[in-house]
């Protein structure tokens, strides 16, 4: 389905929202992704989900990316003798290994990686950063702590632990299962959480093998720190920014979304914004003013994507919620503002053939009346490199691999068209033309630009361009050249 917008809908699939007939309307509404949380449901409603999503792309005929989000080591406290205790300003608390139930002086923490990591002057922050500890001492199986931040701390609270790199595995057990079994159905994208440094993403891309592009959340001071080795060896980012800004200041995450937008940008790599997107709309079926400008704001930055949590998951109003994130999106790129914001941020670096050819491509699209740039691409690298461009018109991205034309609805501007493989570039040209028309982006009386790369379906070769026309006869008279 052509979308009149540029920056792709991701929706998180849950008990709101799992049935054939809602799932559609999601889609239909205005979802281009839809993500599995693998932190919620069993692996049969997990399956049941993905299979729903994939006779949905096969009833419309449209490429439909599936994103599994992978749950990550989730560090979280013991239980409490009364079910909660509170916490004033000043109080000492102590963390330990003890599995007894805790109380108003202490409770377990089932993590002796935590201690073996901690500090004196480490913070330790519950429950979402509601409470604050500053260690005071600690050993291998405990930590004294004074309360900063007071507050009710009650069972298996999440504990973060924001200014001390952990020796925690990225993968828990329950990740691995869970990696197997989304890229056994055949996800398109895996969503790894909490990475702190580049080698938690190469231990992930060896247990996909391909079969499932690696997107990374960043949501720890430790990946921003890290962005650039981190980005260098992921196919795409998430500003995960319910965790980041628990543990930085609130005040540091806008600043860090922008820059950590550009520079996924610069590599040619998807970035989702998300959290708290549209959070009011859970329960109500229209959204603050703050939130829509952030929502706004992201798309002004060129995000690829933008995510909706529990407000599609979970919330009275899923539909209302992919509806309004859509119509917010076609307003702000009808503004002038976004294509001088859009086209000032361009940096695109011009290192090889295919850079070069992408960038001409956009190039010739704005000074003439071209509707439409066509790419012929295998691994879905230059339908990237042209999203990098943000170009003024649609891009439409033709492949034989089912795969590709999933990976890449997460793509800012991307419609994926399949085609059948091709050996010669007249037969492309024609394949392109007849797609752009089809799908409405070219009348007969309109041109394209095409790209591909010679020899065909050999994966970074682009490097031939042509402007060509869309009018059935001058196709039919190029079929017969």
């Amino acid at each position: 389905m052509r979308r009149l917008r540029n920056v792709k809908i991701v929706a998180t699939l849950g008990p709101a929202s799992e049935t054939y007939e809602m799932i559609k309307a999601l889609f239909e509404a205005g979802a281009d992704v839809f993500r599995l949380n693998m932190s919620h449901g069993t692996h049969d409603e997990i399956r049941e989900k993905h299979r729903i999503i994939r006779q949905i792309e096969k009833e419309l005929d449209s490429p439909i990316s599936i994103l599994a989000d992978l749950q990550g080591p989730k560090l979280r406290v013991g239980v409490f003798a009364n079910e909660a205790e509170d916490l004033a300003d000043g109080d000492s608390f102590r963390l330990d290994l003890d599995p007894a139930e805790g109380s108003s002086a202490r409770v377990c923490l089932p993590h002796p990686e935590i201690f073996a990591a901690l500090k004196p002057g480490s913070t330790l922050l519950v429950n979402d950063g509601k409470i604050r500890l500053q260690v005071d001492a600690c050993g291998e199986d405990f930590a004294d702590c004074t309360v900063i931040a007071g507050g009710q701390i009650s069972n298996r609270k999440g504990v973060n632990v924001p200014d001390v790199l952990l020796p925690l595995a990225a993968l828990s057990e329950k990740d691995r299962d869970d990696l197997e079994f989304a890229c056994g159905l055949g996800v398109d994208w895996l969503a790894l959480s909490f990475v702190q440094r580049p080698e938690d993403v190469e231990e992930a891309r060896k247990l996909t093998q391909g079969r499932a592009a690696i997107l990374s959340k960043i949501e720890k001071p430790s990946a921003v720190e890290a962005f650039e080795s981190i980005l260098a060896v992921s196919d795409g980012i998430m500003v995960a920014r319910g965790d980041l800004g628990v543990e930085l200041p609130v005040s540091h995450v806008p600043p860090i979304q922008k820059r950590l937008v550009r520079k996924c940008r610069y590599a040619a790599k998807p970035v989702i914004v998300a959290t708290q997107m549209l959070e009011s709309m859970i329960d109500s079926p229209m959204p603050t003013r703050a939130e829509v400008s952030d929502v706004s704001n992201a798309i002004y930055e060129g995000a690829d994507a933008i995510m909706l949590s529990a407000e599609s998951a979970a919330g009275h109003y899923p539909i209302e919620a992919i509806s309004t994130m859509n119509a917010v999106a076609e307003e702000v790129e009808s503004d002038p503002t976004y294509r001088e914001i859009i086209e000032a941020s361009r940096t695109a670096p011009r290192s090889s053939v295919a850079d070069a050819i992408v960038a001409a491509a956009r190039e010739v699209a704005e000074t003439t009346e071209v509707k439409a740039i066509c790419c012929f691409t295998e691994s879905g690298t230059t339908a990237l490199k042209i999203a990098r461009e943000r170009p003024r018109v649609p891009i439409i991205a033709m492949t034989s691999l089912r795969g590709t034309a999933r990976r890449l609805s997460l793509s800012w501007g991307t419609n994926c068209v399949m085609t059948s493989e091709l050996d010669r570039f007249k037969g492309a040209v024609v394949a392109a033309a007849r797609a752009a028309t089809a799908h409405g982006y070219a009348g007969p009386e309109d041109q394209i630009v095409v790209t591909a790369g010679l020899p065909f379906n050999v994966p970074g070769t682009t490097n031939i361009l042509r402007v060509a026309p869309c009018d059935e006869r001058l196709i039919y008279n190029m079929e017969t050249e």
